[in-house]
């Protein structure tokens, strides 16, 4: 029996020129979103998880990690399905927290190539992606490089496991 198997979505090494660009769908950061992320992460910071406190503060409410916002876009951009199944390793980060999150804000990410360098063995290369995280206003709270390791096209791709293989043959 043959199973198929529709290869990777994501984009390879050469498919990605210096220049393209893709904008994300939104997302609105939620109330549950910053406990959650309290829980997952264990910074319970009031500025955070305590409204009374952070009625007190610069902000007059409690705001969203950082963190949690680095999370939420790059989930933004595993959701486009250009990374998927491409991408070996997340090798690098610069970033920049420049404006608070607030619940109720609607984040989007703007990703674009900056940079590209094959390895020696020419089996992938690392590429920069500039990277905004806006919010529904246009206001960029979050910005900076993610430079990813991804693969190049004939390189093989990594096999699945028999166990997560979309069909198996019948033993016996």
């Amino acid at each position: 029996m043959t199973t198929w198997s529709a290869g990777p979505r994501g984009l390879f090494f050469e498919d990605l020129e210096v220049g393209w660009k893709v904008r994300t769908p939104g997302r609105t950061v939620t109330e549950a979103d910053i406990v959650g992320f309290a829980g997952l992460s264990g910074d319970y910071t009031p500025l955070h998880t305590d409204a009374e406190y952070a009625r007190g503060t610069m902000f007059g409410e409690r705001i969203a990690h950082g963190l949690l916002g680095l999370a939420i876009a790059s989930g933004l951009a595993t959701r486009l399905g250009f990374l998927e199944e491409t991408v070996e390793a997340f090798t690098g980060l610069e970033w920049k927290f420049r404006a608070p999150i607030r619940i109720g804000d609607t984040l989007y990410a703007e990703i674009e190539v900056a940079q590209k360098r094959p390895t020696p063995d020419g089996r992938a290369g690392f590429v920069v992606f500039n990277v905004q995280v806006r919010n529904q206003r246009g206001e960029v709270v979050q910005r900076g490089q993610w430079t990813l390791l991804v693969r190049a096209r004939g390189a093989g791709a990594p096999q699945a496991s028999p166990a997560a293989s979309p069909e198996r043959p019948s033993e016996g």
